[in-house]
């Protein structure tokens, strides 16, 4: 498998560094970026590394689209050299199969991916989607290069990216929303910073591994943990009191309201 990165920066880089320590030689991956330094840090992997996008995809299986939504249609509209046998994999958020197809030569075959910000350290979680054009082959092996930055998860609608966006892409916030205010609590309440904030992050890991490893459910791992009277039971009665459940089921819907709306923002006019 040979790969080509339109885009070098931060996403690009983990998947980069993901995929070596996966087994693909250096030598098979190639990187093109506007900017030098992105490049440079590419290129001291053993990345090669190309003055332009044509060069870049040149009789490469598979090329990641990892640039910004503001430019991609102008991007893809320059490349020149495309195969119909080249799969592409989109990473550019907002950016629809659509648009995608417009900017793009007939019968590409394209995956979109919607990938979150975890995979920078290896732990990411990565919606995706194919055309109809994507072989059995090709998603394999878009499932293998985004695995090399976390799990993956096909969806069977491209719609359902956009709850993808608002469940996990968009989802690290809300977890370091409810974090950040954790430990301001802990401050008020008489803890040293330093102190809050590993208490905070510890217990943040150890629930989240918690709900991976066990075979219940979160809401029953909550009530295993709920004391009828207990310090718990009363933080939790004013959560729901104040009907927290609403308010993450609004602020979902909210994010994925966005994502419609950027993909009419940036992607191809009609």
């Amino acid at each position: 498998m040979s790969i080509a990165f339109i885009g070098a920066g931060n996403m690009a880089g983990s998947l980069v560094n993901g995929l070596i320590e996966s087994g693909t030689s250096p030598s098979e991956i190639a990187a093109a970026d506007p900017i030098a330094k992105q490049l440079e840090k590419l290129s001291v992997l053993g990345v090669v590394t190309a003055a332009n996008n044509d060069q870049a995809i040149k009789a490469v299986d598979v090329i990641v689209l990892a640039v910004k939504p503001q430019v991609i249609g102008q991007v893809l509209e320059a490349l020149s050299g495309l195969t119909p046998n080249q799969l592409i994999i989109s990473i550019v958020a907002g950016i629809d199969l659509r648009s995608l197809e417009t900017w793009l030569p007939a019968n590409q075959p394209i995956v979109r991916c919607m990938p979150n910000t975890p995979a920078l350290l290896g732990a990411g979680m990565t919606g995706l989607f194919a055309n109809s054009r994507v072989t059995d082959q090709q998603k394999a092996l878009a499932t293998h290069i985004l695995e090399a930055v976390g799990e993956v998860a096909w969806v069977s609608k491209e719609a359902h990216l956009d709850a993808v966006t608002a469940v996990s892409g968009s989802g690290p916030a809300y977890f370091f929303l409810l974090m950040e205010n954790m430990i301001a609590a802990g401050q008020k309440l008489g803890l040293d910073a330093e102190l809050s904030k590993k208490l905070t992050e510890q217990t943040a890991f150890g629930a989240a591994l918690m709900a991976q490893k066990s075979n219940v459910d979160p809401g029953t791992l909550r009530k295993n943990v709920t004391s009828p009277g207990g310090t718990t039971e009363a933080a939790l009665n004013l959560m729901l009191a104040q009907d927290f459940p609403a308010t993450v089921i609004d602020a979902l819907s909210a994010a994925e309201k966005r994502a419609k709306e950027l993909a009419v923002e940036f992607g191809a006019k009609s």
